[in-house]
């Protein structure tokens, strides 16, 4: 609200109240509109919310001493709110900017500008006193093929809320917070020091910028209760151990219209007797025998979510070698998938049958020309 609307508002018209009414009249006359008024009472009522800010306006300035001395100074120094009987309405009102008296109504220099120190930046709108719900943060469990193909999982929640009871109000039924007269209900309160301003939630309202006097029974005042809730989440493919994915708006309600918080869901994922992961890709490691790897062979290699595939494995691979099934690995952003790397090694029997005995020994025999570490010996003798 600006300093000209500050000052021509009939504070004395809003409450009902003569100008000489004492500090008890004040306060009944704002008791009285502010139960007619409160929105509680009046669902959906524009008009009536409009009037109920405007009495709590007025009864924060009345209700104080020194603002009301302060107020009764402004209005007789502007003749009783600038006002003027060649004005619409009863009285009227000039239509011309007050900053015009003082030069300029826009920048510095301007009627703000004098009157600044005088009203200690009271006139402006309570919106300070709406505040941010709080984030939460849960976690979650899910298999390895969840993780990798997604999944929608149930995730209850218990967080506090408006109290059923004062419906947030703090109040208890039947009666209504009345404004803060420290912060007069900005939630806020502003020190100068060195030229600086300095801003800090109220101590007196703990930066709700209401005072109840007659706190409800059920939530001690505090105007929060607690309430839980099942949400469904969303957990998408291709997520992986230890992610953490944000909800925006889905953790705590705001207070006083302010926006609710967020939640965050950290995700744990088990492990899978099979299959391993590599970022996008999975991982299988599958035994051969060396009649394959030496001879060349076409094997069946199981994937994750669906059939086995069949591998060529070329003769003579060595044992270790890692090959790539394209498309069957997990999920990406994009909804396409990464591969498989089917990695082969050579199973060695701890036993061998006769017929088997007398075929590897004839094989042994065949190739006992061939060292196969004759490299390896002969680079080590050099290295000497």
């Amino acid at each position: 609200m600006s300093t000209k609307d500050w000052i021509e508002k009939d504070y004395y018209k809003i409450l009902g109240v003569p100008e000489d009414a004492d500090a008890a009249t004040v306060k009944k006359a704002y008791r009285t509109l502010a139960r007619e008024l409160h929105p509680d009472h009046n669902k959906d009522d524009q008009e009536a919310e409009a009037r109920f800010k405007d009495v709590s306006e007025a009864y924060s300035v009345l209700s104080d001493p020194q603002k009301r001395k302060e107020y009764d100074e402004a209005r007789t120094m502007f003749g009783g709110g600038m006002r003027s009987p060649g004005g619409d309405g009863a009285g009227g009102s000039f239509s011309f900017d007050l900053g015009d008296l003082f030069g300029s109504s826009g920048g510095t220099g301007g009627l703000g500008d004098v009157f600044g120190g005088l009203f200690n930046q009271r006139a402006r709108t309570r919106t300070g006193s709406a505040r941010r719900g709080a984030d939460v943060e849960r976690e979650v469990s899910v298999s390895f093929t969840e993780a990798v193909e997604g999944k929608t999982i149930p995730l209850k929640l218990t967080s506090s809320s408006a109290c059923a009871s004062c419906a947030g109000t703090g109040a208890r039924a039947g009666t209504v917070p009345r404004v803060c007269p420290t912060c007069v209900g900005t939630g806020f309160t502003s020190t100068d020091s060195g030229g600086f301003g300095m801003a800090e939630p109220c101590q007196d309202c703990k930066g709700r910028g209401m005072v109840v006097d007659d706190p409800c029974p059920v939530c001690a005042g505090s105007g929060r209760g607690t309430t839980s809730r099942v949400m469904h989440v969303r957990i998408p493919a291709g997520v992986v151990d230890g992610q953490r994915i944000r909800l925006r708006g889905k953790g705590v309600p705001g207070e006083h219209g302010g926006p609710a918080g967020d939640l965050y869901v950290v995700i744990h994922v088990g492990s899978h007797p099979v299959f391993g992961r590599r970022g996008e890709h999975l991982t299988v490691t599958v035994p051969v025998t060396f009649p394959e790897v030496a001879l060349g062979a076409e094997i069946k290699v199981p994937t994750l979510g669906s059939g086995p595939v069949t591998l060529r494995i070329p003769q003579g691979t060595p044992t270790g070698r890692t090959f790539r099934v394209r498309g069957r690995g997990a999920t990406r952003k994009d909804g396409s998938r990464g591969d498989l790397l089917v990695t082969v090694e050579v199973a060695v029997p701890e036993s061998v049958p006769p017929d088997a005995r007398q075929a590897l020994e004839q094989y042994r025999d065949a190739a006992s020309g061939d060292d196969v570490r004759a490299a390896l010996m002969n680079t080590a003798a050099k290295e000497r």
